[in-house]
């Protein structure tokens, strides 16, 4: 007679699910890493194109008003580009071609020039971005001060 009894087909059952349940946290590992390297990216995006800006500012393609600090007022300044001051035909300056998302579905912290680093605060201008997702990252950080 071929063929496999019940116990043998329990127990071929019973190890793979064992298999399976210790590859779940591996799994979720692999996703929150993912995501990670998504927010990296997308902060590494966001903040050079508020330093191309600033550049811009410095160099006289953008207008600075007396008492502006030169970075952007809103990030979605960045996107939809500003005049170059120093084109003849007044051709419009792009920074981004979209605006990033956070991974973690959150909307991006913004800290302006004027607030101190260990308490970002919103206000006129928008000198660096940070993700307001709650919890902490592989590498022991809070994503707030990634």
């Amino acid at each position: 007679m071929k063929g496999f009894t019940l116990i043998e087909l329990v127990i071929t059952v019973a190890i793979i699910g064992i298999l399976a349940s210790a590859a779940l946290p591996l799994n979720e590992l692999v996703v929150q890493r993912a995501k990670e390297q998504d927010l990296r990216r997308a902060l590494r995006e966001i903040r050079g194109g508020i330093d191309a800006y600033k550049q811009a500012v410095d160099e006289g393609r953008i207008p600075r008003r007396v008492g502006d600090s030169g970075y952007p007022r809103r990030l979605e300044d960045l996107v939809q580009g500003i005049e170059d001051q120093k084109s003849a035909k007044r051709e419009r300056i792009y920074f981004l071609r979209r605006l990033p998302e956070d991974p973690f579905g959150q909307p991006w912290g913004r800290r302006s020039y004027a607030s101190p680093p260990d308490a970002p605060a919103e206000g006129e201008d928008v000198f660096d971005v940070y993700s307001v997702a709650t919890g902490t990252g592989i590498n022991g950080k809070p994503y707030k001060q990634w």
